[in-house]
């Protein structure tokens, strides 16, 4: 990540200690011990909490709980509360709500902040992919490799997926994939490799998954229909619970007006409750990307936050600090600190032109300028793009501060497919996903509705509580 602020050359020296120090603990919880700590004068038991990072490897372990059933009950351990406080015990023995009263702990909001239905659907969705017993025979499956085709982008890999989603409900099947071309690099290690289970959890419980292959061996079990390919279907225009796209409110503006409607209102609800589910929980490995890059972008300020409030010189040697079941309980949901309010802006151009409108960044900035004069207290940008002419003009900017993946973009009109071939497989994958996840956590959007990677950011943040922030398009697609 790249933060274009301007740093006094003696910037302080505690501060890009304390940064390094932080960078030396997020080594190692990938990479193991390192050489950091050894001359530094500095132990690790007195390094100052990280108020940007997350604890990866307890959230891993707190999601699995939450998304595996408690012995023959008919949901996980869902409840009113977030992060670790379903763990404190009750003083009262009272019994806590029950998990059919609850609804699914990865969306964020109430229903108003969200897409109708968001809750009921989400939980439905689990319901459908997590059978009570895969091997029942009653139970039938839809196995689907995702798109390889050259020419098919990321967005497009997740937008069939969400089609074959569609099928699998609509067909009482049980939705499997399979080979993930993205995944398959030495990042994603083990059973996780070439997998989407590298960066997200499961679409459905590793017992379905196992069944589901076995009976791929099975000739048998094509024949009568208990196991399927996506090539047994050629329409994508499944969906089910009625039609909750209906009950939409205009939150898209265009050229100062906004869209009540388009031709595609189903397509777009339904993309977005999909991409919520098969992204509903962050793996360890996607966690530590957006830890590592949350404190390339950010770390420096915290740093400095950090060091302006404390009351205590932490180079000093100091006993260890006392774990309280405030912290360790009630806060433990909150979400790691970034500069708020911020900006998320997706600005798509290159080869992009064949199929929409290329709009110039300054008609994106002059979007921005418009949002801070309602809000002058924004003046942070999460941007993200993959022309470097884009990154070449932000100097023309200098009050706004841009932050921004420090990868190589394009020079010229070269096809989405030869960028992402020149960066690699494990790049190209990474950071258009760390990009999507901070785009959905930002305050405010601006994007173009053409592009499709802008659609599935404003399907995360259409489910992820905010709806009622809006979405600013520099252009209109082809669906209007």
């Amino acid at each position: 990540m790249y933060s274009q602020q301007t740093f006094d050359s003696k910037f302080d020296k505690r501060v890009s200690l304390l940064f390094s120090a932080w960078s030396a603990l997020l080594d190692e919880s990938t990479k193991g011990e390192g050489e950091f700590w050894q001359g530094v004068g500095v132990r690790k038991s007195n390094v100052p909490k990280a108020p940007h990072l997350e604890n990866c490897k307890l959230n891993a372990q707190l999601n699995k709980k939450l998304d595996k059933r408690v012995e023959s009950e008919s949901f996980p351990p869902w409840t009113l509360w977030k992060g670790v406080l379903d763990t404190y015990p009750l003083s009262t023995g009272g019994e806590r709500l029950k998990s059919e009263g609850a609804y699914p702990p990865w969306i964020t909001g109430s229903d108003e902040e969200n897409y109708p239905m968001t809750r009921k659907v989400q939980r439905d969705i689990w319901i459908h992919q997590h059978p009570l017993n895969c091997d029942d025979p009653d139970v039938k499956f839809l196995v689907a490799d995702w798109e390889s085709l050259p020419g098919f982008g990321m967005g497009a890999q997740i937008a069939g997926m969400c089609g074959l989603l569609a099928i699998a409900i609509r067909e009482k099947r049980v939705l499997v994939t399979n080979y993930y071309t993205r995944a398959d690099h030495d990042g994603c290690r083990g059973s996780s490799r070439s997998s989407w289970s590298c960066y997200f959890f499961r679409e459905t419980s590793q017992e379905c998954v196992d069944r589901a292959l076995q009976l791929m061996k099975e000739k048998e079990a094509w024949e009568k229909g208990i196991i399927a390919g996506k090539d047994n279907y050629t329409s994508r225009n499944i969906w089910a619970w009625g039609s909750p796209w209906s009950y939409l409110q205009p939150t898209t503006e265009i050229n100062g007006t906004l869209i009540a409607s388009h031709r595609k209102m189903d397509k777009r609800w339904w993309r977005a409750q999909a991409a919520r589910y098969l992204m509903r929980f962050q793996t360890e490995y996607t966690c530590n990307l957006l830890n590592a890059e949350r404190h390339a972008a950010f770390g420096r300020e915290a740093a400095k936050l950090v060091l302006a409030t404390t009351g205590k010189e932490w180079l000093e040697e100091v006993g260890e600090e006392p774990q309280f079941d405030m912290e360790r309980f009630v806060w433990s949901n909150h979400k790691p600190w970034m500069p708020r309010p911020l900006l998320s802006m997706h600005v798509r151009m290159g080869d992009k032109a064949r199929e929409m409108k290329i709009v110039e960044f300054e008609e994106y900035m002059n979007l921005a300028e418009r949002i801070r004069k309602r809000f002058p207290y924004l003046n942070s940008i999460w941007l993200s793009t993959e022309m470097q002419e884009v990154i070449d003009r932000l100097g023309s900017y200098p009050h706004w501060n841009f932050y921004y993946t420090n990868v190589t973009r394009q020079v010229g009109n070269m096809s989405m497919a030869a960028y992402e071939a020149s960066l690699g497989r494990e790049t190209s994958t990474n950071y258009p996903l760390v990009n999507i996840l901070m785009a959905a956590e930002a305050d405010f959007f601006i994007g173009a509705l053409g592009s499709t990677w802008c659609f599935f950011i404003d399907a995360m943040r259409n489910t992820g509580g905010k709806v009622m922030v809006g979405y600013l398009s520099v252009n209109k697609d082809r669906f209007w």
